[in-house]
């Protein structure tokens, strides 16, 4: 299957939101990740789930971090696995994540997750067996590049979002520098899914959106955003979207419109210098306001 052309069809929208609504009718987001020293990836993509519509958002952690990552927000639920010294979290909470995720309309898997090998299988467990869309960024795709033939066969559709270097350790080949190239690079990482459920969004400059046959090349984002932690905000975005309706394609496009325009609205008032990740949850309303949504 031929990459196709890159897509004219417009931005997707949320749906204006009905007076008799509540918390459950916006969806519940799972975000799994966190690790000691860490705990900030996990309460970053948590905040973003929140700001960008998710009525529900639930940040599963190492006990270790879990007063931590509690602490950034209190509208965000917690759950803490392992004993209190439980630094990461291991394969032999499996059974009990598979559990949470039940009820949730989306799981998020990666940020600050940790590298150690019983993380790494926790994460090809849960890429195997959890049906739920799944959102997977940082350490959760180091996991996966360790494992050449696990992309092959998810429990359901999957969203990577993979920055260059990630991208590479997934392929074991260079990122291309010329756009149409890259482009035909992630497209074909999407097809490496052999049931056809997997969005890739290449992160950088004019990051890359494609399902293996559409693309698209986000025209929003500056230079101020190259620091740590804004990857982790893309994805508790793509998440909340997702759980409230959106299909993968399309939560993953508004997704990198959004983040990269709460990019542009932070460069403006603050620069680019200074910007940081936590930046852009406090433009995302403004984000929001300006496409419609209220």
């Amino acid at each position: 299957m031929a990459l196709k052309d890159v897509t004219s069809e417009p931005l997707p929208v949320l749906p204006a939101r009905e007076d008799e609504s509540h918390k459950g009718t916006y969806g519940r987001a799972l975000v799994v990740g966190g690790s000691r020293g860490k705990a900030g990836a996990a309460a970053l993509a948590g905040k973003a789930a929140l700001r960008s519509g998710a009525g529900l958002v639930t940040v599963l952690v190492p006990r270790a971090i879990q007063e931590t990552v509690a602490s950034f927000e209190p509208a965000m639920m917690t759950v803490g696995l392992g004993a209190s010294n439980c630094d990461e979290l291991l394969q032999e909470f499996a059974p009990e994540i598979k559990e949470l995720a039940k009820d949730k309309n989306c799981l998020a898997l990666g940020p600050g997750l940790g590298t150690s090998a019983s993380t790494f299988r926790l994460v090809h467990s849960l890429y195997h067996h959890v049906e739920q869309t799944m959102v997977v960024d940082a350490d959760a795709l180091n996991a996966m590049a360790a494992w050449s033939e696990g992309l092959k066969h998810p429990s359901g559709s999957r969203i990577l979002t993979p920055h260059p270097g990630e991208f590479e350790r997934l392929t074991g080949e260079p990122c291309a520098d010329e756009a149409r190239v890259r482009a035909e690079q992630a497209a074909a990482l999407c097809r490496r899914d052999m049931t056809d459920q997997t969005v890739v969004v290449l992160k950088g400059h004019h990051t890359i959106v494609t399902d293996g046959s559409r693309v698209s090349f986000n025209q929003t984002g500056n230079p101020g955003m190259a620091t740590g932690g804004t990857g982790d905000v893309l994805t508790g975005i793509i998440t909340a979207l997702v759980a409230q309706g959106l299909e993968t394609w399309e939560a993953a496009r508004l997704a990198v419109h959004v983040h990269g325009l709460a990019g542009d609205l932070a460069a403006e008032k603050l620069g680019q210098v200074s910007l940081i990740a936590s930046d852009l949850l406090n433009f995302l309303p403004e984000v929001f306001l300006k496409m419609g949504n209220r």
